[in-house]
């Protein structure tokens, strides 16, 4: 397994890095902008950044949107190319530095809601429901336990944040934000994404509890356009189907066993969940690359070789 893939410097122009990816701008040669997402190997918890990633963490949600926009290839989205030699203005030791890390797509303006569907009582939806009885606003049946799945998928949006948390919002209060039609799209077709890849997932021995999406509008206009990572174990809740137990937390596909590392740092007063994050030992490393691989090699029956 090589090293872990933390930064990126190159040579092109508006530069811009999140938790995990690093965006640039890419001159094409038909005098058109494209986006480049490169997906690091950096992790985050609890809105920070730690001080170590997961070697190969970035190519495997790679190729696991990869995977899922071919998928989902009936619902546009952004994917151009995910062929680091389909880039220009990169070196060869810059190609071999991202291959199988990068996405080349179309630019969009980002449509400013996050959406979020449940199909599955888990995370803060449990917790909203254990004080209020219900789901963003949503009505819930008394009696649910934690991690039992709901008997209809709920459309959750929230609005996306420029700092901090995201803020969950009514159906009606994003009509105020993006209009009633676009609006009725977006959760159409969150849920019917949903729906389907639940489906498929479950078929493998995976629960998929929830998931998030984003889309976004070329010039800010036209028909939305699916954006960003899709079912992947950072953007959506997987459950090992065979474990599934309602009545408490799952084990899960995702950042599970580095938050339950944290916590015991936490406990053990030597970290406050203030940037910067610690170093996370070798071994937490090992396990939760090993739980990114499983979920890729469930979901699509292949192996990935890091």
């Amino acid at each position: 397994m090589s090293d872990a893939l933390l930064e990126t410097q190159l040579e092109l122009p508006n530069k811009r890095s999140g938790k995990v990816r690093d965006l640039y701008d890419v001159p094409m040669a038909d005098g058109s902008v494209a986006l480049l997402i490169v997906a690091t190997d950096r992790i985050s918890a609890f809105d920070v950044v730690m001080g170590n990633g997961l070697p190969g963490k970035g190519v495997v949600l790679t190729q696991i949107s990869k995977f899922w926009f071919d998928y989902f290839s009936d619902v546009p989205n952004h994917l151009i190319s995910t062929d680091v030699e389909d880039v220009p203005g990169l070196t060869e030791d810059q190609r071999l530095a991202l291959s199988r890390r990068v996405m080349l797509c179309h630019r969009t303006r980002v449509v400013p809601i996050e959406c979020i569907a449940r199909g599955y009582i888990t995370g803060s939806g449990w917790k909203d429901y254990q004080r209020t009885g219900s789901v963003c606003g949503i009505e819930l049946p008394e009696g649910l336990r934690n991690s039992d799945r709901l008997a209809d998928p709920l459309f959750t949006p929230s609005t996306k944040a420029e700092t901090g948390h995201d803020e969950n919002i009514s159906f009606a209060e994003g009509m105020e934000v993006v209009g009633e039609v676009l609006m009725t799209w977006l959760a159409e077709t969150t849920l019917g994404l949903y729906t389907r890849a639940r489906d498929y997932a479950l078929e493998r021995g995976i629960i998929l509890a929830d998931t998030k999406f984003e889309f976004g509008q070329i010039d800010g206009q036209g028909s939305p356009l699916l954006i960003d990572e899709i079912f992947t174990p950072d953007s959506s809740r997987f459950w090992p189907a065979a474990e599934w137990e309602p009545g408490g937390e799952q084990p899960s596909f995702d950042k599970q066993i580095v938050r339950n590392y944290l916590e015991t740092v936490v406990e053990a007063g030597e970290w406050d969940k203030t940037a910067p994050g610690p170093t996370l030992p070798d071994e937490v490393v090992a396990r939760s690359i090993a739980r990114y691989l499983e979920a890729y090699e469930l979901l699509t029956g292949r192996s990935l070789k890091l």
